[in-house]
């Protein structure tokens, strides 16, 4: 029987090195904590994120695709984001 020397700490072996779960992107956090209030469809009388919103079968993937690109670059402000996805599911 041939034992091998592992040169990794048995507690980093076993996951424990970050107990700390990966950090968020500042942008996403900001859009799952702004609330809207929306009159429309199953969200009506209540306040819902904007990343729930931006998510939820009104908005196509295409359009999701380039607003949080837009929104992440700094090309659309947080107000603007809300506007368009707003309007996008008060219509649908």
């Amino acid at each position: 029987v041939t034992v091998k020397n592992s040169s990794r700490d048995p507690a980093t072996a076993a996951g424990q090195e970050d107990d700390e779960p990966p950090k968020e992107e500042p942008w996403k956090t900001t859009l799952k904590t702004t609330t809207v209030a929306i009159e429309a469809g199953e969200f009506r009388g209540r306040r819902v994120s904007l990343w729930d919103l931006l998510h939820c079968r009104y908005i196509p993937e295409e359009n999701r695709r380039e607003l949080l690109e837009l929104y992440e670059a700094g090309e659309l402000t947080l107000e603007q984001v809300k506007s368009v996805v707003s309007t996008i599911v008060s219509r649908a």
